[in-house]
Parts: structure tokens; C-alpha cells; sequence
């Protein structure tokens, strides 16, 4: 079954859902491209691995919506505006994309808890 066909998702749920996963993808490759960087990429790479695991846990408490979704979608978007703003930093292709994607998954989180 396809994600979009969960009838009991509303849109903004959903479209938290799709940014989170979108979200956990980015950092995961932007996190892995780094390591090839150096030490000045450190602070880059915590920080997309955190969101990798807050965004995936965001997004599966969103689907079987948890009572906790709420305060975690508000982590997951704080953590995606870190996020950006360290990717921001770097003109690295993989940094630049992932801080556009990150930027996204936090309005869609805000969006979502409103």
C-alpha cells in the first residue's frame, strides 16, 4: 500500500510524514559525504545524524499517531533548523540540498502541529 492511500492521514500529517523521510535520506547522505571532509565537518555530520533519527522517529509516531507526535514533530523542527543552519555553512553540493530539505521537513512539522 502506498503511503499516499492512508485515508486515515490528513494532508499535513502526510506531508510531515513525506518531508520527515525525505528529511532522514538527505542527512544520511549529506552525513556520509562529510566524512570524507575532515575534521571541520564534524559539527555537520552530528547534527544531520541526529535529524536522520529524530525525522524517522517523527515520521512513525506520525503515522500510528502517537499521543507524543506533537512535542517530537517541535524537536524534529528545531532540529531541522540547526541542521540547516550549519549545512548552510558549506558550499558542498550535498550541504546546500540538504539544508533545503531540512528547511522544508520543519515547516511541514509546524505546519502539521497547528
Amino acid at each position: 500500500m502506498v503511503l499516499q492511500e492512508l485515508d486515515h492521514l490528513d494532508e499535513n500529517t502526510q506531508n510531515c510524514i513525506d518531508d520527515c523521510f525525505a528529511a532522514v535520506q538527505a542527512c544520511e547522505w549529506c552525513a556520509d559525504e562529510c566524512a570524507g571532509h575532515g575534521e571541520e565537518m564534524a559539527e555537520c555530520i552530528r547534527l544531520c545524524r541526529d535529524v536522520a533519527d529524530i525525522a524517522a522517529l517523527c515520521a512513525r509516531t506520525c503515522l500510528r499517531q502517537s499521543e507524543y507526535n506533537h512535542g517530537i514533530a517541535e524537536a524534529c523542527a528545531g532540529a531541522c533548523e540547526a541542521c540547516a543552519e550549519e549545512c548552510e555553512q558549506h558550499d558542498h553540493d550535498h550541504c546546500q540540498t540538504c539544508a533545503e530539505v531540512l528547511r522544508e521537513c520543519a515547516e511541514s512539522c509546524r505546519s502539521m502541529m497547528a
